[in-house]
């Protein structure tokens, strides 16, 4: 601890904006008592920096050889109260599926004691998965709303929550707000969330999708986060019907981007999750807007929705992160994602063969810096640098009854690899899960293994 901090010795590996993966060999990093990295350096300076930051050498924990520190992981997309029903109904499109399963699971969390079960296992196991940060859709009621807020604060997760606006619903008639009901259930939200001063939860401004909201609540939600300075996040063309039906509904906006940027909810603090059908222009549209998109593959893929070309996201320079998805993706584990993004990424060069496949190193990326700048929280989160809150994943590949076996000293030599390199690809590529996850730390604090939250 370095004034009441946490010092640790050993191997780091982050991204950085110029590289996206950076491995801090015998690297000494300090946390402060506000949990904030207080300084990076060598493991060779260890005498110094304790006398520099007013530690004692002793106080420092080093890792073994099969062990290392990687940032937190970001959900840039999940809806909570799917996990209820995560790995089932993946049997329908969306918006069938939508109608048949979501709607009327979604309206059963009026009941406080069912949200409160479903919430508290989706925070833990996204916890337990190395999440330390996720941006949820609840659902439209505001109370059950705010338990969510309520609950990953007190297991220590950092979060974006927002209570859904939905003035349409054609299919389950019981679920869905008037357009007063929403814009005023929605300022509640807001003014409770805040209240709470919870240090790692915000609001987040959530209109369903365009297909669930009128106009006028679209634009009402527009000028809350505007009002409010407040994150946004929905849905954009994840489905081909769903474009050609937004398309409809909006007719005088050449594009469904056209649609949230007339509302003013397409602005630097705005996540939508898919995109998978956009132009161009469109995401021209969003980088000069600065709004971000969240890469949702599984969910892209077990709904067969369309398939999301990061590559292009990319060289439009969008701010782009990794999402879960939860239910349509089936797994609330970000190991998934980072997985099954690069699974599309090579159907994609599978179709076209001069498509550049996504690296390993690059999906890390997204699922750890990229995912704090598209929820613009990249000077708090999202990689290792003085400053910053240590949000962070303890590694072990070798851990007991974990699901790499070490069978050797050393490795196969892939070219100038370095072992820690090696390690860092077991755990990412298909192998690891969360039993290598032996710790977890959010703005300082270890939060896994879990310590129970004590009854008010």
């Amino acid at each position: 601890y370095c004034s009441a901090g946490l010092g640790l010795i050993w191997t780091f590996m982050h991204s950085t904006q110029q590289a996206p993966l950076q491995i801090l060999e015998d690297a000494l990093l300090g946390v402060d008592k506000d949990g904030k990295i207080a300084f990076i350096g060598k493991g060779g300076e260890l005498n110094k920096l304790s006398q520099d930051f007013g530690f004692s050498p002793s106080e420092v924990t080093q890792l073994t050889k099969d062990e290392f520190f990687m940032p937190g992981m970001v959900d840039t997309h999940i809806h909570a109260p799917q996990y209820s029903y995560a790995g089932t109904a993946l049997d329908l499109p969306l918006l069938q599926w939508l109608d048949t399963y979501t709607f009327p699971v979604e309206s059963r969390f009026r009941d406080l004691e069912f949200a409160k079960k479903v919430y508290t296992q989706v925070v833990k196991r996204t916890l337990r998965n190395g999440t330390t940060t996720a941006c949820y859709f609840a659902t439209i009621h505001t109370d059950a709303s705010l338990l969510l807020g309520k609950i990953a604060n007190d297991f220590g997760q950092r979060a974006l929550v927002g209570k859904v606006c939905m003035d349409m619903n054609n299919s389950v008639q019981h679920y869905k707000e008037t357009t007063q009901d929403s814009q005023d259930e929605t300022r509640r939200f807001i003014t409770e969330l805040l209240k709470k001063k919870y240090p790692l939860v915000k609001p987040v401004v959530t209109p369903r999708f365009v297909l669930s909201c009128t106009g006028p609540l679209l634009g009402e939600l527009g000028a809350i986060a505007r009002d409010n300075n407040l994150h946004i996040q929905s849905h954009i063309s994840e489905n081909a019907q769903e474009v050609k039906i937004a398309k409809e509904m909006f007719p005088e906006s050449e594009t469904y981007t056209d649609i949230y940027h007339k509302f003013n909810l397409l602005t630097d603090k705005t996540v939508m999750a898919h995109g998978c059908y956009l132009s161009d222009d469109e995401l021209n549209l969003f980088k000069e807007t600065g709004a971000s998109l969240s890469h949702c593959p599984n969910s892209n893929i077990s709904l067969c929705s369309g398939v999301l070309n990061v590559r292009n996201v990319l060289k439009h320079k969008v701010k782009l992160g990794l999402g879960t998805d939860v239910a349509g993706g089936y797994s609330a584990s970000m190991l998934d994602a980072v997985r099954r993004a690069r699974d599309t990424s090579k159907f994609i060069t599978i179709q076209t063969p001069e498509h550049e496949t996504l690296t390993f190193e690059e999906v890390f990326r997204l699922a750890t810096l990229g995912g704090s700048q598209a929820l613009s929280l990249d000077e708090q989160t999202g990689n290792f640098e003085v400053g910053k809150d240590f949000d962070a994943l303890r590694v072990n590949v070798a851990a007991p009854e974990g699901p790499i076996d070490i069978s050797q000293e050393e490795g196969p030599k892939v070219g100038s690899v370095s072992p820690n390199h090696v390690c860092w690809f077991v755990f990412f590529s298909v192998t690891g899960d969360d039993r290598n996850i032996v710790e977890v730390y959010v703005a300082g604090r270890k939060v896994i293994p879990f310590t129970e939250p004590t009854a008010e």
